[in-house]
């Protein structure tokens, strides 16, 4: 019986089976590599504000508390946003008349929601997580977490950006590790504060003091996903 297939076939066969596993692999890492990247997570991204408020110039230079703006983040689970009341006690008095703060002139004036120059009211946030991920503030502070853990050194940003992936891996990398980040209670506001400088064993203490849950409880899907 004559041959139906060229002998080359099975080398065609073989080469067809290995591309389709390089293609595979490849598009696995790739897809991997992409939602690992600052492009998908939105690190570092500078977020169009209504206002160019800076961190930089209101936390370091003028050594204004977190606690004066974001004024419900030890009791509550969101930080809060400061409204337009709490820009206006200073800049009733100073910068008056600075073109770039009219938005907020106009929201005091108007007592409605600052709006940016495309008429889209209120401020732009940063750090936003899906709508299944049950974050608290106030349990993260209380239990001695620096806003530095999450946030980065907002004391050097002129503009706010995100330093962190946000991502559940990075969650689980100090939900296993707590001592790495924990500090006293009146640290939790020191931008430069370093729990890295202070012996582990301080740090251990400081976990049972504050009643921080083991690991393998910090851990589990229920603490964050509810």
């Amino acid at each position: 019986m004559a041959q139906i297939f060229h002998p080359a076939f099975n080398t065609i066969a073989k080469a067809s089976i290995l591309g389709f596993i390089v293609i595979i692999g490849t598009a696995a890492f790739a897809a991997y590599a992409f939602q690992k990247s600052a492009y998908y997570t939105e690190q570092y991204v500078r977020r169009q504000q209504p206002v160019p408020f800076s961190h930089e110039h209101h936390v370091k230079g003028l050594g204004i508390d977190c606690r004066y703006c974001h004024t419900s983040v030890e009791d509550s689970s969101f930080a809060g946003i400061p409204p337009t009341e709490t820009c206006m006690s200073c800049h009733s008095k100073v910068w008056t008349n600075a073109a770039m703060l009219e938005p907020i002139r106009e929201s005091w004036r108007t007592n409605q929601p600052i709006k940016d120059s495309f008429g889209a009211a209120g401020w732009t946030r940063v750090h936003v997580l899906p709508d299944f991920v049950y974050f608290n503030h106030s349990i993260h502070v209380n239990k001695g977490i620096g806003c530095t853990s999450c946030h980065g050194q907002v004391d050097e940003m002129p503009l706010m950006y995100q330093t962190a992936s946000l991502q559940m891996e990075w969650c689980l990398d100090c939900h296993r590790n707590p001592a790495a980040h924990i500090r006293p209670r009146d640290k939790v506001f020191d931008m430069s504060y370093k729990p890295e400088d202070h012996p582990l064993q301080e740090r251990l203490d400081l976990l049972e003091k504050y009643h921080v849950a083991p690991s393998d409880h910090l851990t589990k899907c229920y603490t964050c996903h509810r």
